[in-house]
């Protein structure tokens, strides 16, 4: 019998699970038990796993799918591609709201998330609910974006790097986040592969909305964000060394809160293969340029 035991965190997502160590060795029913809590809860953490190395993360991870190159175009910290190495250091920030690689046509399924070194107070990580989002909007607004498509890129917004708290770092991360161009059609509203629920497809790395103007598309996008961030549809957590956060990432979006200044954050992740998003009307996302299949196998 499972020792299992699930704690909701917030009203709308979230869990903390207990009483598992994390590992490749998991038997099959509590695999099982863990997937069911993360397409319930969308985002599930657990505390204390500092037996956790970058091989036993990647192997915990891979019973969850398998795994993707650590990502499109920054090179991984480990000798398999699978680990990318998130170390906040001399500034570096990563404060907007976004879901997991949606520049590509084959964003993650889910992230699992490590924290291996984090600040005494600060540096919390939210995540939003995208499905509550989409189900508390008005049915008006919801028939409208289920018709919309978003144009999500990876081609880097450069004033964020007159902005920055050390220029020539953001620069030369942005040359390296942007040395290949990813540029990916999606619905704006997919229907989720396994509950079959709704979530908004958006976040930062979507400019633009097919068909409208840049002034509308903005301010449609905005409008949307807005609905998702709201403090009803999210969670925050604080980091403790050792911890571990899985999310899913067809129904998420998360930011960093970077009230942490130049103190040590860094956290590893692995990222699962996911399928090709699908719009309420059966439209597949389109990749326009780019190809990502180094990256990430398509998920059946």
């Amino acid at each position: 019998m499972s020792s299992l035991s699930i704690t909701p965190v917030a009203g709308r997502i979230g869990a903390q699970l207990s009483g598992v160590r994390l590992g490749g060795d998991l038997p099959a029913e509590l695999v099982a038990e863990i997937r069911l809590a993360l397409l319930t809860h969308k985002v599930i953490f657990f505390r204390g796993q500092d037996h956790l190395d970058e091989r036993s993360q990647v192997a915990f991870a891979r019973l969850l799918g398998e795994p993707t190159a650590a990502h499109p175009t920054v090179p991984a910290l480990d000798g398999n591609g699978h680990i990318l190495d998130l170390d906040y250091r001399r500034g570096q920030k990563v404060d907007r709201w976004h879901t997991d690689v949606t520049f590509v046509d084959r964003p993650p399924l889910a992230s699992v998330l490590r924290a291996v070194t984090v600040p005494p107070a600060g540096g919390d990580t939210l995540w939003a609910n995208t499905v509550t989002a989409y189900e508390h909007l008005a049915a008006e607004l919801r028939d409208l974006l289920d018709r919309l498509r978003a144009v999500h890129t990876n081609q880097y917004d450069y004033a964020r790097v007159a902005a920055a708290d050390d220029p020539e770092l953001a620069r030369e991360q942005a040359e390296i986040f942007s040395s290949t161009v990813f540029e990916t059609e999606h619905p704006v509203v997919r229907v989720h592969p396994e509950t079959g629920e709704r979530s908004i497809l958006l976040g930062d790395f979507a400019r633009r909305l097919t068909g409208l103007s840049s002034t509308a598309s903005a301010s449609l996008i905005r409008l949307i964000q807005e609905q998702v961030t709201e403090v009803e549809n999210t969670v925050r957590w604080r980091w403790a060394p050792g911890d571990v956060a899985v999310w899913d990432n067809r129904a998420t979006q998360h930011r960093v809160v970077h009230d942490f200044g130049d103190r040590p954050r860094r956290l590893h992740r692995v990222t699962i293969a996911g399928d090709v998003p699908v719009g309420v009307d059966g439209r597949p996302s389109t990749a326009l340029v780019g190809d990502a299949a180094a990256y990430s196998p398509v998920a059946a």
